[in-house]
């Protein structure tokens, strides 16, 4: 007898639903999130368990490890795409684990990919430095209109950044607006160490492995940039076409058609986020120091806006990276923007 195994995963506690070839409900109960417990739970159908599903929500790490350890073959449920029948009247946590596990039992279960535990905190370290970033960003742009307001001038985001606490005293006639805007700085040379720190200690651990060297040459990507990629994409063979990868990037549209008319959009943030962000800071260099990359820009910008231009020419970008990494070939903008 063949068995499969679905759980429904929160913050505190889970639901484990078993089912057999028939569909039959075996066992179903809702314990804590305690490993040990859920072991004990799975230990019975050990033998026939043919695979254990873990919808992917942001604390699957310490189940799917664990889970894996012990000998268990796991499965990562993508949240976005096992919507139940909309028509249904009830569900429940119980439903959607034996939901998840009768997908599996169909094979056609909407699969996220299990990241390699080894790599997994060097990825979220460079995730926690874009976390960073941008809350040294806002601290910025919190001074930069500060000094707007009250001084009827812009001082640009490269200024603010090399500003030093004594230089703002003589700058504003209110000591309270000196205390703020001393803070301000004061958070924003924190904040700027701790991206430091994090870029150095990346650097010590990682380079880039030969299918991803050549992201270099692409105008736009740096070290990090290319780090960044590198170790979100993880390994590039489960994307089958190029098609899927830029999608997977958040580079394509998202829309609804029927008859030839737009009815609404889909999940639009179905993928990456941190890929996407990576490839329209690429896409923002690119028109710096890209000829070619610049002209196509200001081509879409003048059919739409600056927003839709940028976006267009990151998915250029996304699919280029596509080729230059699976084929172990340097970039070339000829036939990019030919």
């Amino acid at each position: 007898m063949e068995t499969y195994a679905g759980i429904d995963l929160h913050s505190s506690n889970n639901y484990i639903g078993i089912i057999n070839e028939q569909d039959q409900r075996l066992y179903g109960k809702r314990i804590p999130n305690e490993l040990d417990r859920v072991l004990m739970a799975l230990e019975p159908f050990r033998d026939t368990l043919q695979g254990v599903v873990v919808e992917s929500t942001y604390n699957w790490y310490w189940l799917v490890d664990g889970l894996q350890e012990h000998g268990y073959k796991l499965h990562l449920a993508n949240p976005s795409a096992i919507k139940q029948y909309e028509g249904l009247k009830h569900t429940d946590d119980k439903s959607d684990a034996f939901w998840l596990a009768h997908m599996r039992r169909l094979n056609i279960l909407p699969e996220g990919y299990i990241y390699p535990k080894d790599e997994r905190p060097i990825r979220d370290m460079l995730r926690r430095r874009l976390l960073f970033v941008r809350h040294r960003t806002s601290h910025i742009l919190s001074l930069q209109s500060m000094i707007t307001r009250n001084l009827g001038f812009k001082m640009s985001g490269n200024t603010i950044k090399k500003l030093k606490e004594e230089e703002v005293e003589g700058m504003f006639d209110s000591s309270n607006l000196v205390f703020i805007a001393q803070n301000n700085i004061a958070t924003i040379q924190f904040l700027k160490k701790i991206i430091k720190d994090i870029e150095k200690k990346v650097k010590t651990q990682v380079k880039l492995r030969k299918e991803f060297e050549m992201l270099l040459t692409i105008p736009g990507i740096g070290n990090i940039l290319g780090l960044t990629i590198m170790l979100e994409v993880g390994n590039l063979n489960r994307f089958v076409q190029v098609g899927n990868y830029s999608s997977y990037c958040r580079c394509v549209g998202s829309s609804r058609i029927s008859n030839g008319k737009k009815k609404g959009e889909n999940n639009k943030k179905n993928g990456n986020k941190y890929l996407s962000w990576a490839y329209v800071e690429a896409a923002n260099f690119a028109i710096r120091y890209c000829t070619k990359a610049q002209s196509f820009y200001q081509r879409k910008k003048a059919k739409t806006n600056g927003i839709v231009a940028i976006k267009a020419l990151s998915n250029k970008i996304s699919r280029a990276s596509y080729y230059v990494m699976r084929d172990h070939v340097p970039f070339d903008e000829e036939m990019l923007f030919r």
